[in-house]
């Protein structure tokens, strides 16, 4: 884990996988690594910033960044995330909206930071891989795994958080494994050229979807 330095801010990368984690993207920042899903996402995150907050070194923004998959958005394009939702949780039976955690203090949709001049779409977090028709039954433009959970420890710590997703998969039914990683060569270079933007710090790099 190493906080890095762009555009004069102090800013944390959490990624989920090394899967997603290549050359252009290694060349850098060094992410915190939290894991796949809502729960390693939380845990992974929330100790991070445990460690940075003990030492007195909270970073000014903490950047939720990797793959997505989208029925809508086009395979290799890249978005900031406008706001996040979380799917899984439903208390509808007791009279709380779907999505928002009885007794906490949030709302089913949440806006997060966009500092970039960028497109922005709508994100849906979730513990399950979403495929095919699961889409029709999501309210929002992509999905991933993590960034909600995430956001709920930053919001603890009092660290805002902005989401950067590349659309690895979506049209039609995800084949195995196979169907999320054949992108993340493409996706590694597009994310990479959008970090730049955050500090307009040029990099050359290779693509690679090994």
């Amino acid at each position: 884990m190493q906080v890095t330095t762009i555009g004069g801010r102090r800013v944390l990368f959490v990624m989920a996988t090394t899967h997603e984690y290549r050359a252009c993207l290694r060349a850098r920042f060094v992410p915190v690594m939290t894991g796949v899903g809502p729960i390693e996402a939380a845990v992974g995150t929330t100790l991070a910033l445990g460690e940075l907050a003990a030492a007195g070194a909270l970073p000014d923004l903490v950047v939720s960044i990797g793959s997505a998959g989208s029925r809508t958005l086009p395979l290799g394009s890249v978005w900031q995330v406008a706001s996040v939702s979380w799917r899984d949780m439903d208390a509808t039976r007791i009279g709380v909206a779907k999505g928002v955690t009885p007794f906490a203090d949030h709302a089913a949709e949440i806006p997060l930071a966009t500092p970039l001049d960028w497109p922005a779409a709508r994100l849906s977090t979730g513990a399950n891989i979403v495929g095919g028709d699961d889409y029709a039954a999501i309210d929002a433009d992509m999905v991933d795994m993590e960034t909600f959970a995430v956001l709920r420890a930053c919001q603890r710590f009092g660290v805002p958080l902005m989401g950067l997703r590349g659309i690895s998969d979506g049209p039609g039914e995800l084949d195995a494994i196979g169907g999320w990683t054949a992108m993340l060569g493409v996706l590694d270079a597009a994310l990479a050229a959008v970090v730049d933007r955050m500090g307009q710090v040029s990099h050359r790099c290779r693509s690679s979807r090994a």
